[in-house]
This record gives C-alpha cells, sequence and structure tokens, in this order.
C-alpha cells in the first residue's frame, strides 16, 4: 500500500503526544506524593530514565507539566466558538460552549488533585493565571471571528473577562465541595449572575 502523505509526521506527533502524556502523569504523581515544590526537573527525568535536557524538549518549564493538555483543549474551544453564528448573542455562545467543555477543561488539570495541587502553589497559581488570560485572548479573538458578527473588541474583551471570572468561581465552588458539587449547575449559576441586560445589547452582544 502506498504511503500516506504525512504518516510519518502524524507518527511523530501521536508519539510524542503520548511521551508527554506518560511525563505529565508521571510528574503529577511525584507532585502529589512529594510535592511540587519539592519535587525538581532532575527527579523526574531521572524517574521517567530521561536526562533533563530531553525533558525540556517536551515542556518549556516544569509548570507546564500540570497543563499538560489545556493549550490543546484552549484550541477547540476556539474553534466551537468560531463555528457558531455570530447572530447568537456573545454571553449565550460563552455559556453554551465553556459549560460543555468546562469538564474537558477540568480533565486537562487533572479534575481535583490538579486544582488542590494549583491552589498549594504559588508558582503553579501564576502560571494558570497566565495561561487563562491566553485562552481569554483566543475566546476574544473566536468571538469577534464568527460570522455575521458585529461584535466590538472592546466588548468581547469585556464578555470573556466575566465568563473567565464565571468560571474561576464555578472552578472553586466545585474545589470547595471536593467535587462532589454538579460542575454545569455551578457554571450556569455563574453565568446567571454575571449575564448583561438585554436591553444595553447590541446585535451579535
Amino acid at each position: 500500500m502506498p504511503r500516506t502523505k504525512g504518516t510519518g509526521s502524524d507518527l511523530r506527533q501521536r508519539t510524542r503526544r503520548a511521551v508527554r502524556a506518560e511525563l505529565a502523569e508521571l510528574a503529577m504523581a511525584m507532585f502529589v506524593e512529594r510535592g511540587y515544590d519539592q519535587t525538581t526537573v532532575d527527579d523526574i527525568a531521572a524517574a521517567a530514565g530521561l536526562s533533563k535536557r530531553s525533558f525540556f524538549r517536551y515542556f518549556p518549564a516544569k509548570e507546564d507539566v500540570v497543563f499538560d493538555e489545556v493549550e490543546e483543549v484552549a484550541d477547540r474551544v476556539a474553534a466551537d466558538i468560531r463555528a457558531r453564528s455570530g447572530d447568537e448573542p456573545a454571553w449565550d455562545c460563552l455559556h453554551a460552549v465553556l459549560r460543555r467543555w468546562n469538564g474537558e477543561i477540568l480533565d486537562a488539570r487533572r479534575e481535583l488533585t490538579g486544582l488542590r495541587l494549583i491552589e498549594s502553589s504559588p508558582a503553579l497559581r501564576a502560571r494558570l493565571h497566565h495561561r487563562r488570560d491566553e485562552l481569554r485572548v483566543r475566546v476574544g479573538e473566536a468571538l469577534l471571528q464568527r460570522e455575521g458578527s458585529e461584535l466590538d473588541v472592546f466588548t468581547a474583551d469585556l464578555l470573556t473577562a466575566a465568563a473567565g471570572a464565571a468560571l474561576d468561581a464555578a472552578d472553586r465552588a466545585w474545589l470547595r465541595s471536593d467535587g462532589t458539587a454538579d460542575r454545569g449547575e455551578l457554571v450556569d449559576r455563574a453565568f446567571a449572575l454575571l449575564a448583561p441586560q438585554r436591553s444595553r445589547d447590541r446585535p451579535g452582544t
């Protein structure tokens, strides 16, 4: 059978993702057992049978191990938003997409264990804020790129910031419940409390 163009590249990408996932799983187990600050990159690399230099080929920094899948999820969230009609109110669009993806976003942070780990480390909290800023920018751009949207940049930025605050509050409430609360209901409640007044909405907002 003739070789499909791009197969070699696809295989390398799948292999790379598999190694990243294994490294992330190993590192998370070590962070939980020893503590994030007490576990070094040398420790993780040695446990994985890699050199420190090899570790940095997969992750630019130790903090990024905890957020292994977040960038991929962010790309998919933005793609979902771009695919929705620009006639849909932006807040409703954000609510629908982020509610559906909230479980995936939390999975990317290793569910409850990952959230607790993040809360315990100033370095991880700082990295989380940085990643959330990146996600907010991507989501705001996606809102503006919806076909037929008349949304302006200021409103897109404001609404995505508010949506981020809604998810943050839902995450913290879920964490306080030890993972027993319904995440979807928490997200719904947060979005309802922050919903803009329709009388002030313009088309596409």
